[in-house]
């Protein structure tokens, strides 16, 4: 139900940053807006999936869970049990994807 909000959060601080930052010749610098792509894209996503699946209303407290005793409890529970794990594999696979490509870069230098 919540578990949008750290790549949503990371996505809006790596927009801010790519924004900010004269590091862009550095190794994942050359990549961050690719980055920041997956990362807006995949909080989208999220955020229509819960949309339809009923865990996110247009009426506050917006989210389901807030409007049962102890939810907010269940709601920080899903952000560290799984918008934490899901940022930190879509960061992991695009440092991957980043060392690859830079790898064959070098190889065909």
């Amino acid at each position: 139900m919540a578990c949008f909000i750290v790549p949503l959060t990371q996505a809006i601080a790596t927009t801010v940053y790519r924004k900010t930052t004269t590091q862009k010749d550095t190794f994942l610098g050359r990549n961050l807006a690719t980055l920041e792509k997956m990362l807006w894209g995949g909080s989208v996503m999220l955020i229509v999936d819960h949309i339809l699946a009923g865990e996110l209303t247009w009426r506050f407290p917006f989210f389901t869970a807030l409007e049962t005793d102890g939810g907010g409890g269940v709601m920080l529970d899903e952000i560290l049990t799984v918008g934490l794990p899901i940022s930190l594999a879509v960061t992991a696979v695009w440092a991957a994807w980043c060392f690859v490509k830079e790898r064959r870069a070098v190889a065909k230098a």
